[in-house]
């Protein structure tokens, strides 16, 4: 059995996404890699499991598996059955578009490291701007990958790359080289509010759908958190818990203080 650590890589944008070919070379010298994903695109897929149908596996190339369920579902059936041995590590993307601020609770590229995380194993997802080349990445994860598999506790990162390209003056080199130099920092979720909208159409054939959300707004940033840090051109990682208690229970106990479950027949209030 080979003592390289087993590294996972999974997306929510299908096995064909450029993305996750930029992933996999990023941590290929760094362990046994092992590529799990669904055949096509699940985004906004979240924690979604599969319970009630069958998955099917395909392996399209030695090392690569396609599945027809959702991220989550990669992450679990690898990581018990397809690997041959549990991942030390799980990366997810890299996906085309930020997950900043409460995306997290709707992006399946969080989901599927966060099942890793799950599963036994540190983990972060990855994302770089919509207009980026998923190659810019790959430095930033082969940096992070190591600094994970180097410790001994398990984490959960969530990682957004700025829009390198996008500078003035344009930056010179291929694409994996550009973000060399960047500040990493570690960060808060900010806030990442979306337009709220219900779209009413109508199909050719006279038959009304609808369209729901629309495009994120601005609502300004404040230091230290995911926005303001991708804005000001920096890496930002930010720890993820996935315990979401309420931090002080204290309103809730003055609030249910002394209280007993009470049956009212008449169901009055």
């Amino acid at each position: 059995m080979s003592e390289r650590p087993l590294i996972l890589v999974t997306n929510d944008d299908g096995i064909l996404a450029p993305g996750i070919l930029a992933l996999a070379e990023a941590v290929a010298p760094l362990g046994d890699v092992v590529v799990c994903a669904p055949e096509t695109e699940r985004s906004g897929s979240s924690h979604a499991i599969t319970l009630h149908s069958h998955l099917r596996v395909d392996e399209v190339r030695p090392g690569w598996h396609r599945v027809n369920g959702t991220p989550v579902d990669c992450v679990y059936l690898a990581s018990l059955h397809l690997c041959e041995r549990r991942p030390a590590l799980v990366v997810s993307g890299v996906n085309p578009g930020f997950n900043l601020g409460s995306d997290v609770f709707y992006s399946g590229t969080v989901g599927g490291a966060a099942e890793g995380f799950i599963r036994g194993a540190s983990a972060m997802a990855v994302s770089v701007h919509a207009r980026e080349s998923p190659r810019v990445a790959i430095p930033v994860v082969r940096t992070l990958a190591r600094k994970l598999l180097a410790q001994p506790s398990m984490s959960l990162l969530n990682v957004n790359i700025p829009w390198i390209s996008h500078s003035a003056p344009p930056p010179e080199g291929p694409p994996e080289t550009l973000a060399e130099g960047l500040p990493i920092v570690v960060t808060r979720l900010g806030a990442r509010p979306y337009v709220e909208q219900v779209e009413r159409r109508q199909d050719p054939r006279g038959m009304a759908y609808f369209w729901i959300g629309g495009p994120p707004r601005d609502a300004g940033e404040h230091e230290g958190e995911d926005t303001w840090a991708v804005k000001r051109g920096f890496v930002s990682v930010t720890p993820l818990v996935l315990d979401i208690t309420a931090p002080d229970l204290s309103p809730w106990q003055a609030m249910l203080s002394g209280a007993t479950v009470k049956v009212d027949p008449r169901g009055e209030p």
